[in-house]
Order: C-alpha cells, then sequence, then structure tokens
C-alpha cells in the first residue's frame, strides 16, 4: 500500500483566453492527482486527507474510488472545498489563485496509524502550508519515518499561500531527514535555494528534479547523477505532469521493490534511467490533454 497524504480541491481551469474567459471545475489538488495516478498505474493506494460533505467533496471522493483508491480513511467535515482558479499561459503551464479560508482540508488531523500494509506516503505541496493541518501532516510524516516507512515529499510550492518565505524554507529544511525521496520541479528548487547535494547531506537517499520539456535528473547520495530527456509532445496544458511524475516514481518503485533507502541506493544507472523515462512518459501524457488526467497503465507500458 502506497499512502498519499494531503490536499484535495476542485481546480476551475478556463476555457479561453483572457480573465473573464469560463472555468470549467475539475477534481485537483497535488496529493489528490497522485494518488489518482497511482491508483490507474495499478498500484495499491489510499488517500488519506480531510474532504467536504459538499457537491465538491463527494466528487472528489468519486474520482478517488474510480482509480481504485482506498478512501477508508478520508475525514470528512461541513466546511467548503478549497478552490484553485487556474490562468493557463501561452506555452500551456498553469498558475493558481486559491480560495483557502475554512475550508474542510485545512483541519486535518493525523490518524493514530497507517493501514497495516502501509510500504511508504507521500506528502506535498498545499497541505504542508496552511495551517492548522500543515502541522498534523508534518507530524504524520516525522512519524512515519520514525517508524522506518518510505517518505516521499514533493513540496510543489504555491508561492501565492506562504505568507513567511524563510519561515517555510526553514521548515522545508527541517523535513528532510524524515524524507527518503525528495522530488521538485526546477522552479521549486530556486524558490528554496541550496542544491540537491546540500539536500542529500540532510537526510534523503535520492533527489529528482523536473525540467518540463527538457527531462528529469536524479541525484543520489553516493553522488551519481543520472538524466533523461522528455518526451516530445503537444502540450494542451501542465496541469498535474509533476502530481503525474511522483506517482510514477513511486509506482516504479514498488514495482521494483526498492520503496526502501537500501533499495534506493542499489538500483544502479539502469535502474533510475528506466524509471525516469518511465516518468516521462507518464508526465507526457498527462500533458498532452486538458486538465489532470494521467495516464492509465495500459497507455504507458512497464517500467
Amino acid at each position: 500500500m502506497i499512502v498519499v497524504a494531503g490536499e484535495a480541491l476542485i481546480d476551475l481551469v478556463p476555457q479561453g483566453a483572457g480573465a473573464l474567459a469560463s472555468l470549467r471545475p475539475a477534481l485537483g489538488g497535488g496529493p489528490y492527482n497522485t494518488a489518482v495516478a497511482l491508483g490507474r498505474l495499478g498500484s495499491s493506494t489510499a488517500f488519506c486527507s480531510r474532504t467536504s460533505n459538499d457537491a465538491f467533496g463527494e466528487a472528489l471522493l468519486g474520482g478517488l474510488r474510480e482509480a481504485g483508491v482506498d478512501v477508508s480513511g478520508v475525514q470528512r467535515g461541513p466546511e467548503p472545498t478549497t478552490l484553485a482558479v487556474a490562468t493557463i499561459d501561452a506555452s500551456g503551464s498553469a498558475a493558481y489563485s486559491f480560495y483557502v479560508d475554512g475550508t474542510a482540508d485545512r483541519l486535518f488531523a493525523a490518524p493514530d496509524r497507517l493501514p497495516a500494509d502501509t510500504r511508504a506516503v507521500s506528502f506535498g505541496t498545499c497541505s504542508l502550508v496552511l495551517e492548522p493541518g500543515a502541522s498534523a501532516y508534518e507530524d504524520l510524516m516525522r512519524a512515519s519515518a520514525a517508524q522506518g516507512v518510505f517518505t516521499a515529499l514533493d513540496p510543489n510550492i504555491r508561492a501565492g499561500l506562504i505568507p513567511d518565505a524563510d519561515a517555510y524554507r526553514a521548515r522545508f529544511k527541517n523535513w528532510l531527514p524524515s524524507v527518503s525521496l525528495l522530488k521538485l520541479s526546477e522552479e521549486d528548487a530556486r524558490w528554496l535555494g541550496g542544491s540537491p547535494h546540500e539536500w542529500l547531506a540532510s537526510g534523503p537517499s535520492a533527489v529528482v528534479i523536473t525540467r518540463g520539456g527538457d527531462g528529469l535528473s536524479v541525484f543520489t547520495r553516493d553522488g551519481s547523477e543520472h538524466s533523461v530527456p522528455g518526451e516530445k509532445v503537444e502540450v494542451v496544458d501542465t496541469i498535474g505532469a509533476g502530481d503525474t511524475v511522483n506517482a510514477a516514481l513511486l509506482h516504479g518503485l514498488s514495482v521494483q521493490n526498492a520503496l526502501s533507502e537500501r533499495a534506493l541506493a542499489g538500483l544502479g544507472a539502469d535502474g533510475w534511467t528506466r524509471l525516469l523515462r518511465f516518468a516521462a512518459r507518464a508526465a507526457a501524457i498527462t500533458c498532452s490533454r486538458a486538465g489532470a488526467e494521467p495516464p492509465y497503465a495500459t497507455e504507458i507500458g512497464d517500467v
């Protein structure tokens, strides 16, 4: 079981040009997209979050169930669902404005325990910013790591939600001793400061950096670096592409029985190259269609 912990929200995606273009609601949120992608790829997946009892909340749970994701551990509440209004530029890249005050996912409480067969837990995005839920997710991350569970972190920076950038950067550094695999975009890396080698020295066994259409690179604790180019595709938008990479990495590691720090260290150049290429293929498919629509296993092939 791979557990994905974090927010589920509704993306409002413009259907044309200009500030007043019609908006189409779409199921989203970085962790939510990651869970759906994992389910579609065939990994045994559970979602750990808190969602609203409103119609959007019901739709979000329905999307998870349709992907085969276990939602039995999802907390519910009467508060509204978080909204994210997307803006798509000429290259297909998305930026977001968030409506988060008083929403359900902010009131997440850390569970007493995760499913007994949990092999990995993934964290990231808004859920690690918005209190009081952020502290609860942080507690779950530290507790999981202390129990020897493989932990993955995709910070997926949304700078507009972070009131104190320096405080967040310090908090990020304090998470690293509890992280097995750190995945982030080039933009996230620039915003956070530091380097893969500095982050590796603080805890993770591997750091994966995505570079959009230019591909992906992994840096490992033994000093190795492996890179693959991006897959060529006509981009509709990039919504969910990074989340798909995150899911593909976790799924691929699970398939290779490498969801442990020791196994991660032994992947070698061939194992990492195959894994990165698999993630690049998955992300390209997501970019080729509107919204966060990650691929199914039948569309992408084996790791």
